[in-house]
């Protein structure tokens, strides 16, 4: 759990994406030391001004392509020459694309993965170094309950985050005994800029309810988690699914 006794350190990267905000509005009240990594500096502007309205004691902005594994990994080099420690690094930064056009475009089906895949990991490889030496801190991987299961709408997006679930889960494994602790966020559909697109039905969540919840799984060093809730037994029964039923459904 964050230490109770100085303003939690975090730092977020993908900040403007509509649920890592909300995440830093919380820390925020928490007067946390905020760091965001992003690429639009006035959007980063502007959410430096509300998280300072909102109590925080600190914030600190990095411009930033996070497109690839070299963008992210500088980023990263960057924002440890800017702080000596951390207390949660949270890993926001992705793309959902459009399967038909990833499926007719090679180069913007390798860029969802630079984005979604490449960059994730670059960032997790470059801070791990930081947080090994200070034996705390909490890494927060956005996965997706896409990644669970290949479905026919969205598998190459599904594809990228299966992969990020499966490097969330061997690094939560190999640093059992390390004191940092590696969190899985498998987010369902939530109301957001990425999702505007696709229909609002009763399965859809508010970011700021999604938010709340990532953040209490963080300070309770949770493995994974679902959310909201429900989703971790809609995707059970999508899992066990046996194949010639699965294949033949559209969704």
């Amino acid at each position: 759990m964050v230490e109770a006794h100085k303003d939690p350190v975090v730092a977020i990267f993908g900040a403007s994406s509509g649920m890592a905000f909300a995440v830093a509005q919380i820390y925020a009240q928490k007067h946390a030391r905020l760091f965001l990594i992003a690429r639009d500096k006035q959007k980063l502007s502007q959410m430096e001004r509300d998280l300072r309205a909102r109590g925080a004691s600190e914030v600190q902005t990095l411009v930033a392509d996070l497109g690839s594994a070299s963008g992210a990994r500088a980023a990263t080099e960057l924002l440890r020459q800017r702080v000596p420690e951390l207390d949660v690094v949270l890993i926001a930064s992705g793309v959902l694309g459009d399967t038909d056009q990833l499926l007719n475009d090679a180069q913007a089906c390798e860029q969802l993965f630079n984005v979604n895949v490449q960059a994730p990991l670059a960032i997790s490889n470059t801070i791990l170094p930081l947080l090994l030496q200070q034996k705390k801190g909490v890494l927060a991987l956005f996965s997706s309950v896409a990644g669970d299961r290949g479905r026919a709408s969205n598998f190459i997006y599904g594809a990228s985050k299966a992969a990020v679930t499966a490097y969330a889960s061997g690094l939560r494994a190999r640093l059992r005994d390390s004191g940092v602790q590696v969190l899985t966020i498998k987010p369902g559909i939530v109301a957001t800029a990425m999702t505007a697109h696709l229909p609002r039905g009763p399965l859809s969540a508010n970011p700021n309810a999604v938010a709340r919840r990532i953040v209490k799984a963080i300070e309770q060093r949770a493995d994974t988690l679902y959310v909201p809730g429900f989703w971790r037994w809609v995707m059970f029964v999508i899992t066990h699914l046996p194949e010639f039923i699965f294949k033949r459904l559209r969704f």
